[in-house]
């Protein structure tokens, strides 16, 4: 009997943050001004109010499922990409099961032309909101007019008793070639050293989670120079292999999903979170089961195929163990 209460307090010490990007969570509505038509019943995809919910279903499940074996409950943090707006984050959230859970989100409208943007979403007993905004990227296409990609979604809040500072992306990506559009990361992380040198005249050694989709893997010259920034570590690094990602393009696979976090993360204070594991959320259940993509990410779509899915991406996910 003793094992068993000290097994569960062990287990409830830890929380998972996570990062997903959600492969086009769009309504089945027209929004004006935005290239939204292909998702809708009468566009390319064929996007019905049903599909739209089995897809909501099979998220919220997902998610509520995010190093739960280890933690015992969902995330206290997950950061999403590819949200159409506001409105579908509030439809998952109150989707069974994430709807039994006291979860919030923070969500800023980008300049996207698809109009896909980024938010937060949190547990409302383990975390609050002090404030949050959209940090626009500056860049500019070959033909000098700027490229409208998502912002960065900054949020101040407290994750129990500790103040964060978290920084949720999906970086520009690498659909005119990876080398030709480097820059345009580079720049991306360039706006976020330049963001935290503001925070660190107010704020005395800040603690950072940066996630997101950054459509480079580790390695990549944009997430050196982020890391360049001596105070961040990257625990993603050593889960890649060429057998293993989060996301897979051309039959190879790809860690452009990641979480970032500072290096006072690796302290053991009480009030204080310290590192416990990184991992990518690659259950058989979000994979294909058969066929020349077995093991795969079970995509919502394959071009205008409908096939169901849940993603194209798997989260990634770290956790914390509290120091009560």
């Amino acid at each position: 009997m003793k094992f068993s209460i000290f097994k569960k307090k062990s287990i409830n010490s830890l929380h998972t943050v996570a990062f997903y990007n959600l492969e086009n969570l769009f309504d089945a509505k027209n929004a004006y001004n935005t290239l939204d038509s292909d998702f809708t019943p009468n566009g390319s995809k064929k996007w019905t109010p049903v599909r739209y919910q089995s897809k909501l279903s099979k998220l919220a499940n997902t998610i509520s499922r995010i190093g739960r074996e280890s933690a015992g409950f969902p995330p206290v943090l997950v950061g999403v990409a590819e949200v159409e707006n506001g409105k579908v984050v509030q439809d998952l959230l109150s989707t069974d099961p994430l709807s039994k859970y006291n979860y919030g989100f923070v969500h800023h409208n980008s300049p996207d032309e698809r109009g896909i943007d980024n938010a937060l979403l949190y547990n409302m007993d383990n975390f609050q909101v002090i404030g949050s905004e959209a940090i626009p990227l500056m860049i500019q296409n070959d033909n000098g007019q700027r490229d409208t990609t998502r912002d960065i979604l900054y949020v101040k809040g407290v994750l129990n008793t500790e103040e964060v500072h978290i920084f949720v992306n999906h970086w520009p990506s690498r659909r005119n070639g990876g080398v030709e559009t480097d820059y345009k990361r580079i720049a991306a992380a360039r706006t976020i050293i330049g963001f935290m040198e503001q925070l660190e005249r107010d704020f005395n050694n800040p603690n950072y989670i940066v996630m997101g989709d950054f459509n480079d893997g580790p390695s990549s010259a944009s997430l050196q120079t982020l890391m360049s920034r001596n105070s961040l570590h990257n625990p993603m690094e050593k889960l890649k292999s060429p057998d293993r990602g989060s996301a897979n393009y051309k039959r190879s696979w790809n860690l452009f999903d990641q979480i970032i976090v500072s290096h006072n993360f690796f302290n053991y204070e009480r009030g204080t979170h310290s590192f416990a594991e990184a991992n990518i959320f690659d259950e058989a259940f979000l994979a294909e089961y058969r066929g020349k993509y077995k093991g795969y990410p079970r995509r919502t779509y394959v071009g205008s195929r409908y096939m169901g899915g849940f993603s194209d991406h798997f989260p990634v996910y770290v956790q914390f163990k509290f120091h009560r």
